[in-house]
């Protein structure tokens, strides 16, 4: 598929864009759904980038699907920030005119077709990502858990017909303008768990990724925090398929995200005496890309506690766009991106 980068060039791109002046090998990234969380939270990360111009449509044109056609045809990447119908309506459009995606949405994640956008998680899916034009971004909820989960499912310590819990807490920013504006305006309650049908959007993600034959019990929550998120998986030693020790799993996860600039370990478990009194800021990576797994086990051996950090709109969603958009144009995959 041919790239639309440009030398020293200038364009006028699609109806309602602005013109943009191309630097020495640039690339134009369409952001489809720019005045959202994740859209602006891209953009600003975007604009940082050495090699990359994003580009936008004006709010005459954002919902033209003449203007979006067009612009996606113009760029070499369009990302999707938008609601699932809206995301697969763009994608039907990219589609028709042959262009890259990226779909932060969580449209697609379990589709045929579409790669899933985790490059750290199985071997070739960084490959899979560079060669993909149609790439699912994955859930933040999903992107805690499945570090901690597939690796010991790989392991055999955690077994594919496992019952897992996932308890979780996300700062407000994950429930988009709306659940932001209430909080901003103190109409919610300090912490709330919600998700209690027990059918939430990401439970298939987490299954199938996984690689569990049952979806595990997720209880997602919302604290008066703006960004940032925990997710816990926690395990006694009688589910496991294999005896493990704290460390055992520690080893485990960290040898699988050695190589990778985004996930590492938090603080060294084994004998460590301010572990009794730590607390786990869910908001510290708040505005970072990268992502801290920790592992806690009690003395006894009989009982573990993982946890994965990390920003709900860095590594758990705008940051893992732009890490996919920086593998699928072959670059540097932290350019613009805190690590």
């Amino acid at each position: 598929m041919p790239l639309h980068h440009s030398w020293l060039s200038f364009t006028i791109l699609a109806r309602g864009a602005q013109s943009v002046y191309h630097t020495a090998m640039t690339y134009r990234i369409f952001i489809d759904g720019a005045a959202g969380t994740t859209g602006l939270q891209v953009q600003d990360r975007l604009e940082a980038h050495p090699f990359v111009t994003p580009v936008t449509l004006g709010d005459a044109e954002r919902k033209d699907p003449h203007a979006r056609r067009a612009m996606m045809s113009g760029c070499d990447i369009t990302i999707l920030c938008l609601p699932d119908d809206a995301a697969r309506d763009s994608a039907a459009l990219a589609a028709e005119v042959g262009a890259r995606v990226i779909d932060a949405s969580s449209a697609h994640r379990t589709a045929d077709g579409w790669d899933y956008g985790f490059a750290e998680l199985v071997d070739g899916a960084y490959d899979a990502v560079a060669r993909s034009a149609r790439i699912s971004n994955p859930g933040c909820y999903p992107t805690g858990f499945l570090a901690l989960a597939r690796p010991l499912v790989e392991a055999g310590i955690i077994a594919s017909d496992a019952a897992l819990t996932v308890p979780a807490i996300s700062g407000y920013s994950g429930g988009g303008k709306a659940m932001i504006a209430k909080f901003e305006a103190g109409e919610m309650p300090p912490h709330g768990a919600y998700g209690l049908t027990m059918a939430h959007k990401h439970l298939p993600e987490m299954q199938a990724y996984a690689a569990l034959d049952r979806a595990p019990i997720f209880m997602p929550s919302v604290g008066s925090f703006y960004a940032g998120m925990l997710v816990h998986l926690p395990l006694h030693a009688t589910q496991l398929a294999k005896t493990v020790t704290a460390a055992d799993i520690q080893d485990v996860l960290a040898a699988k995200f050695a190589a990778s600039p985004f996930i590492r370990m938090g603080m060294e478990q084994a004998g460590d005496p301010e572990v009794a009194a730590a607390l786990l800021d869910a908001s510290a990576l708040a505005g970072r890309d990268h992502m801290e797994l920790f592992v806690f086990g009690s003395e006894d051996k009989s009982r573990f506690w993982l946890s994965a950090r990390l920003d709900n709109l860095g590594k758990g969603a705008s940051g893992a766009a732009v890490q996919n958009m920086n593998i699928a144009l072959g670059l540097d995959q932290t350019a613009a991106l805190s690590v």
